[in-house]
């Protein structure tokens, strides 16, 4: 059979991306699947493409048998006839026979196109997938093809189309014929009928994107985005980190007069960004999470349940609450915490003890010793707890309360030991039988223990007494320094 293909293949390969080897391998599928249809078997069927891949035949190779021998007519050929095609022709020797494909039925000229159709589908399909498979999560360009009547845009973004859905659009943004989108590659999926790439522009991670394409610090890993908020078309927050002292996170993000970060608001329409420093503190951090708002005062109301106030002058109320509530529920899912927005009057009409309060500021401290730049590559860190010497009497004192490695919380709280008390009364066997925990776990428990909690006794009057863990002086509930060594003191009862 001679065609003339090599126009096909090589407009195939330019217009569907389809690698040549893969269009010659199906081209020789199908001939095998029209040659089985016809013949029952495809072993002996044998295709040839000529150098330049303009012609292609397909033959069948038969064996040449005795004329007095019985002989399968698909696979062998007597000697008599075999002589005609080829006179040099000898018993055991195999003749390839062209075989025409005018000589096939139709049914199964049909059943190969169909083949043939499907195949490229699946082929074009999958390079297609394994090509935008790499830009999933990644920044592409692509321009205005149409819009649907439900507000899904579909964006050519060259060998396939991507769809914008309404959901990942900003309400700031409109689209007209041939205007030019740049969108975040959310999803690349496979679809009944072709590829389907979900595209966004209402993602934090277009944010991110642009970031570390006009931010030379963050692209080299110097300064680490540790966090993006954002309500698409309305505001974003970005909380920064630098890995080297010498770097201000914020001020590389802004750039020279303001140039990088108003590139990037040019580029979401105007949408307002703020660019603010992560501390590990989260009182810092509540305090930085509330810009522009400028904030006197953070306080602590539970550190549980992650509740705490953020004091503000009458003046910046407005501005730390933000439009609609905006700047304060941006700032409450940036730091991870529910935010109180108070004046200092409204704070004091709040039902909070002078005590309670001052309890619940010492929790925290700055822990000026940290530095983002040597944990390079870790998470980031846990809010700072202040150490505190917890005392225990009749009530239960929280083993969670303690510096205890989680995983050691965990196991204990496994054999129902969620307290210091309840630890402290177990027997050595009772001890000893938890399987799960080591000799050098449990001694590492109880040197815990044994350095933050102090087991007291009240005397036959009633009355509780307390002695300074460094000193060993004598002190009472209300006091908040020792008066012999000077150490802070605070008291907790559960």
């Amino acid at each position: 059979m001679a065609t003339e293909i090599g126009d096909a293949i090589r407009a195939m390969v330019a217009e569907k991306n389809i690698s040549e080897e893969l269009v010659i391998s199906t081209i020789e599928d199908i001939l095998r699947a029209a040659y089985k249809r016809k013949f029952g078997t495809d072993e002996n069927a044998v295709i040839e493409f000529s150098d330049d891949y303009q012609s292609v035949e397909l033959f069948s190779r038969r064996k040449i048998v005795d004329d007095d021998e019985w002989y399968n007519e698909i696979t062998e050929i007597p000697f008599s006839d075999a002589v005609k095609i080829h006179e040099d022709g000898e018993i055991g020797d195999e003749l390839l026979i062209g075989v025409d494909l005018k000589e096939f039925d139709r049914i199964s000229v049909q059943s190969a196109k169909q083949r043939a159709h499907q195949s490229f589908r699946d082929i074009q399909k999958d390079t297609l997938y394994s090509e935008y498979k790499t830009k999933e999560g990644q920044l592409i360009i692509g321009y205005y093809r149409r819009q649907l009547p439900n507000g899904d845009i579909y964006v050519d973004i060259g060998s396939t189309e991507g769809i914008l859905p309404r959901r990942n659009q900003s309400s700031r943004e409109s689209y007209g014929p041939n205007d030019k989108i740049k969108c975040y590659v959310e999803t690349v999926e496979k679809a009944e009928r072709g590829l389907r790439v979900i595209l966004s522009r209402s993602s934090p991670e277009l944010i991110r994107r642009l970031f570390e394409v006009e931010v030379p610090e963050i692209a080299q890993n110097q300064i680490d985005i540790i966090k993006i908020v954002r309500e698409a078309g309305y505001r974003t927050k970005v909380a920064v980190a630098s890995r080297h002292d010498d770097i201000d996170p914020v001020g590389a993000c802004v750039g020279l007069k303001g140039n990088r970060i108003q590139t990037i608001m040019s580029e979401v329409e105007g949408e307002r960004i703020d660019i603010l420093r992560y501390d590990p503190n989260p009182v810092n951090y509540i305090h930085n999470a509330l810009s522009p708002a400028q904030v006197k005062d953070v306080v602590v109301i539970d550190k549980n349940i992650y509740h705490a106030v953020a004091i503000v002058d009458e003046s910046q109320l407005s501005l730390a609450i933000g439009k609609q509530g905006l700047n304060v529920r941006l700032a409450n899912k940036l730091v991870d915490w529910m935010i109180d927005v108070k004046t200092s009057e409204q704070f004091e009409e709040m039902d909070i003890a002078k005590e309670a309060r001052s309890r619940a500021e010492s929790i925290f401290h700055t822990d000026d010793s940290y530095s983002y730049a040597e944990h390079e590559g870790e998470p980031a860190p846990s809010p700072v707890f202040e150490e505190e010497t917890a005392y225990a009497d009749e009530d239960e004192f929280d083993l969670s309360e303690l510096p205890l490695d989680e995983t050691l919380i965990k196991k204990l709280q496994f054999h129902d030991i969620y307290s210091v008390e309840e630890f402290i009364s177990l027997s050595d066997e009772e001890l000893a039988s938890f399987e799960d925990l080591s000799e050098e776990e449990l001694t590492a428990i109880k040197d815990v223990i044994d350095e933050h909690v102090v087991i007291v006794d009240g005397d036959e009057d009633g009355e509780t007494e307390y002695f300074c863990p460094n000193c060993g002086g004598s002190i009472t509930e209300d006091m908040t320094v020792c008066p012999n060594c000077g150490t802070g003191l605070a008291f907790e009862v559960e």
